[in-house]
């Protein structure tokens, strides 16, 4: 029997939003933004990572090629990189 989970699109009364929030028992399992090419740490998937800590928080991109977890516990990577974690 599969899990119990659901997939969400976060967006807050300030503008703050997360593209992609894996859910289960109403608690954030994983947190994904996405990007087209390397840039800054969006700062809804910020907000969201301090406020759930233990749950994973992903910054993707299509054609970027950093890869590094930000001070904050976001970690920024080509989104092969997501997709291979998954498996």
């Amino acid at each position: 029997m599969g899990r119990d989970v659901e997939l969400r699109y976060f967006r807050d009364t300030d503008g703050r939003e997360v593209d992609f929030v894996v859910v289960e028992r109403r608690t954030p399992l994983l947190m994904v933004e996405c990007k087209w090419a390397d840039a800054e740490v969006a700062r809804g998937l910020r907000y969201l990572k301090a406020r759930f800590q233990k749950s994973d928080a992903w910054q993707v991109s299509a054609v970027g090629t950093k890869d590094y977890v930000s001070p904050g516990g976001v970690r920024v990577a080509p989104a092969l990189a997501l997709l291979g974690d998954l498996t």
